[in-house]
């Protein structure tokens, strides 16, 4: 159990990360495609020994369809989903709305699918979750206006990506390295070449090779593959409805690293929203 939450923990640290990082490539003109192709195409040539030693034909015995399905839920179409709501709405917002629907969702999904029985403990922190997250996204929400509301719906729909991708692993019982492996050979054979051959190489030497660096280091080796396997470990650990929580933390963490990495001071709501999102975090991880 300690394993599993260190692993979920690390995980939502990693994600809070990728959000902060893709919002300043948003911000200096790198577009959704370009930070997708940062974030996969690096990690998957780095494991392609391990995709290849595995088997690529049926992707280590995952097998084509499930592969794909998971590279839909967690790979390029999700994060595309993520740094196209950056265009629209702030990082607070950003960090927020997603995280929130992953982890409600994965909650629900849980029941629904894997037939974890909903303690009251977990319901109770489901709730208390809900009320921290409503503070940050009211606050976002009267700082943004309607223009916000696509972005909203893109952070909720890459959110419940998530949690679907969390609860398919918890049910096929898929491994986390694996499920690197299956995302990391899709997204190498599948969106990679048609990036290339859609934007090429020029899209991304229009940055300096420092701001590519970034991308691809934070992108592609801190919030790509690691948390995939780092989150796939917790499920397998804790279960699909307790590790559904950790994306929770990811409001908390992108908070900071925000204020540390771009100078975004944290308002008295957002602190207030961090220490209710913690106390729910605490209950939902209750038998």
């Amino acid at each position: 159990m300690i394993i599993g939450i260190v692993c979920g923990t690390l995980a939502a640290l990693a994600w809070a990360a990728g959000f902060v990082v893709a919002k300043h490539g948003i911000q200096i003109g790198f577009s959704p495609a370009d930070l997708a192709f940062h974030r996969f195409f690096w990690s998957s040539v780095l494991i392609l020994p391990l995709i290849i030693r595995e088997g690529l034909r049926d992707l280590g015995g995952i097998g084509w369809g499930r592969g794909l399905a998971m590279t839909i839920l967690s790979g390029p179409p999700q994060s595309l989903l993520a740094y196209s709501g950056f265009i629209l709405v702030p990082l607070g917002h950003g960090t927020t709305i997603q995280p929130a629907c992953a982890a409600l969702s994965g909650l629900v999904l849980a029941s629904l699918v894997l037939h974890e029985q909903p303690t009251f403990q977990r319901i109770i922190g489901g709730a208390i979750i809900i009320a921290g997250l409503l503070m940050f996204g009211a606050e976002s929400l009267a700082t943004i206006g309607g223009v916000g509301v696509g972005g909203d719906l893109l952070f909720a729909t890459a959110g419940l990506f998530w949690a679907t991708f969390g609860t398919l692993l918890r049910h096929w019982n898929v491994p986390g390295t694996r499920a690197v492996m299956a995302v990391g050979a899709a997204s190498l054979i599948v969106f990679a070449p048609f990036y290339l051959f859609v934007y090429g190489l020029s899209a991304l030497a229009r940055h300096s090779l420092l701001e590519n660096l970034l991308q691809a280091v934070v992108q592609g080796g801190i919030a790509g593959s690691l948390p995939i396997y780092l989150f796939a470990h917790a499920v397998i650990a804790l279960g699909g409805g307790r590790a559904a929580t950790f994306p929770a933390l990811v409001p908390m963490f992108g908070v900071i690293i925000g204020y540390l990495a771009l100078g975004v001071v944290p308002s008295l709501a957002q602190f207030v929203g961090m220490l209710i999102v913690l106390v729910g975090f605490q209950f939902a991880l209750r038998r």
